[in-house]
């Protein structure tokens, strides 16, 4: 299947080969990371600038402007006042999650380690690349996190069908099982240590357990 030739303000790797092509497309700073970031669900420019420090505005709307270019976004506007953006994942960047599960699981067991000094900490950021995990488990349910915060709590509903999961941002009010932490406490559970008993159960704690253990890469 023919494609497009790379964008002109691209830097290709001009190789015949599919690594290649694909990282011309996917390798530069941020694209993986707005992909992940966009796995729970459509969001606003306002809303992806928020989950990604450090990209200035005009680096995102170049970069968002670029994948919609590319077929990896779509870009839909509402008819609203004042007016609503939305960029949502595309088919063919849905098949890019497992290979950020695969970056996860790597990550962890050659990078990973407590927060850095000058690192910006957002416990959604690894749960937002959950949706590329495969698990071994026949568990299936719904887990509801809280991540509870000096401001207010920030909720996830986690879904466990068929060895995936998927994550929403939204209240659980379904839930057969919860997960309740700070901020530090949810740092303490998904670090390098995995200390998962700062965390309070409630519901089926086998699920929220089978959760917890993928969510830190862990096996049973």
């Amino acid at each position: 299947m023919a494609t497009a030739p790379p964008h002109k303000k691209r830097h290709p790797y001009d190789q015949w080969a599919p690594d290649s092509r694909a990282l011309d497309l996917v390798g530069d700073k941020w694209t993986l990371l707005i992909v992940r970031d966009l796995s729970t669900g459509p969001r606003r420019f306002v809303e992806l600038h928020r989950v990604l420090p450090g990209i200035s505005t005009e680096q995102l709307r170049s970069r968002l402007h670029r994948m919609v270019a590319d077929g990896l976004l779509t870009r839909q506007r509402y008819r609203e006042v004042p007016p609503r953006v939305e960029y949502a994942l595309t088919d063919r960047s849905r098949d890019l999650l497992p290979i950020i599960g695969a970056l996860v699981r790597w990550g962890r067991l050659h990078e990973w380690s407590q927060p850095r000094d000058g690192e910006h900490v957002d416990v959604g950021a690894v749960l937002r690349a959950a949706p590329g995990f495969d698990i071994d488990s026949n568990a299936s349910g719904v887990v509801g996190i809280v991540v509870a915060h000096d401001d207010e709590p920030v909720h996830y509903r986690l879904t466990l069908r068929e060895g995936r999961l998927t994550v929403v941002e939204e209240p659980a009010t379904d839930a057969d099982a919860g997960l309740h932490g700070s901020h530090e406490q949810w740092i303490a559970a998904l670090g390098p240590d995995a200390d998962h008993g700062v965390l309070d159960i409630v519901g089926d704690r086998q699920l929220a357990e089978t959760v917890l253990k993928a969510l830190s890469l862990l096996d049973d």
